[in-house]
């Protein structure tokens, strides 16, 4: 299923009574490079967090690792009216993380970031996923898409003109991707199991899926517009919402 969304987004700076209510779904884009920030950054991560960070061996990865769970605390603490510092998350079995404290009340989120720059979602009570990635041509290989498309998508990518291969790849992965992180199941969900659609210029869409008979009415998927060289897709539980992007800082 899809919404009729797909469309350029207008990243706005956000009001200062910002809220999230029920029937929309807002999605915020952040560089990673905050280098004036983050030390205040580091200060609301959890002991675990900041343990994590220490083990990253290059620098940039682990001030771009401090920076994202920075970034999402700061955006949950504005919706939720709390400290940063004081939220605290759980992780599903696969890694997907939640909030635990009886303050996040309904909130989900998911969060992506590639090459400098994140996307974090948030909701009330929907399942959601999101996925970003900078497109590189050296990584749109046919060999990549064999071993982790399904053969529909792998036929569709081969039809297409050579030039369009790289958006191709990058609508297939991306959308993938939302779609195993809105379920949170991880990799334990087969990836030739799922079609969506791929061609540059269509609707995002979740076209099949063998996982169950309603399953693929019961997502809405959409194309997001997060800058010139990079591909991302969003994918919600249900429909009827409105998207709302944010630009930070705000």
């Amino acid at each position: 299923m899809r919404t009729d969304q797909d469309a350029e987004a207008i990243w706005l700076l956000p009001n200062a009574d910002l809220s999230l209510p029920r029937h929309e779904v807002h999605v915020w884009r952040a560089p990673l490079d905050q280098p004036q920030s983050l030390t205040a950054f580091l200060a609301t991560l959890a002991p675990d967090e900041q343990e994590r960070a220490a083990r990253f061996h290059f620098q940039k990865d682990r001030e771009h690792f401090i920076a994202a769970r920075g970034l999402l605390r700061a955006i949950l603490g504005r919706y939720l009216n709390v400290r940063p510092a004081d939220l605290s998350f759980g992780y599903s079995a696969y890694g997907k993380p939640f909030l635990v404290s009886e303050q996040g009340g309904e909130v989900r989120f998911n969060v992506s970031h590639s090459h400098g720059l994140a996307l974090f979602a948030f909701a009330q009570g929907r399942d959601l996923g999101i996925d970003l990635e900078q497109m590189r041509p050296e990584v749109a290989e046919e060999q990549i898409a064999e071993r982790f498309f399904s053969s529909c998508e792998v036929a569709a990518l081969r039809a297409l003109p050579a030039g369009q291969h790289t958006e191709a790849f990058f609508n297939c992965w991306t959308r993938k991707e939302a779609y195993i992180k809105a379920r949170g199941e991880g990799l334990s969900l087969p990836l030739d199991q799922f079609d969506v659609s791929i061609a540059p210029g269509e609707p995002a869409a979740l076209l099949h899926t063998a996982m169950a008979a309603d399953d693929a009415s019961r997502w809405s998927m959409i194309e997001l517009a997060p800058g010139a060289s990079y591909k991302a897709a969003l994918v919600v539980e249900g429909g009827g919402w409105q998207l709302r992007c944010w630009q930070w800082p705000g």
